[in-house]
């Protein structure tokens, strides 16, 4: 999972013509390191696209300006636009973003 340190990159990959998965954390976030032992299998089952990270304390204002309101969050973008947003109170389990994902992406 690469990642993004500024605004500039990051609106480069959310113009991604395929869609790109972002991972919106904090270093600080008792649930961010939970997901973190989790997240593996679920990058390998969907390797198949392009998986990125925003620590929401490097980027000012990243959050707040895609609604961002608990970490983690899982967000998807295509062509510089916002397609799905899996909230902080729906990332707690493998299953719960298992499921986001298939939903989101087939």
């Amino acid at each position: 999972m690469e990642h993004i340190q500024t605004q500039e990159k990051f609106n480069e990959i959310i113009a991604s013509e395929e869609p790109v998965i972002i991972k919106f954390f904090a270093d600080w976030c008792p649930d961010c390191k939970r997901m973190d032992m989790f997240i593996g299998d679920i990058l390998e089952e969907f390797k198949n696209y392009e998986w990125y990270e925003v620590n929401t304390d490097e980027i000012k204002g990243i959050a707040e300006e895609y609604e961002v309101m608990g970490i983690p969050s899982i967000l998807i973008f295509q062509n510089g636009e916002k397609l799905a947003h899996q909230h902080s109170a729906y990332t707690k389990t493998p299953e719960s973003v298992t499921e986001f994902l298939h939903q989101q992406l087939g």
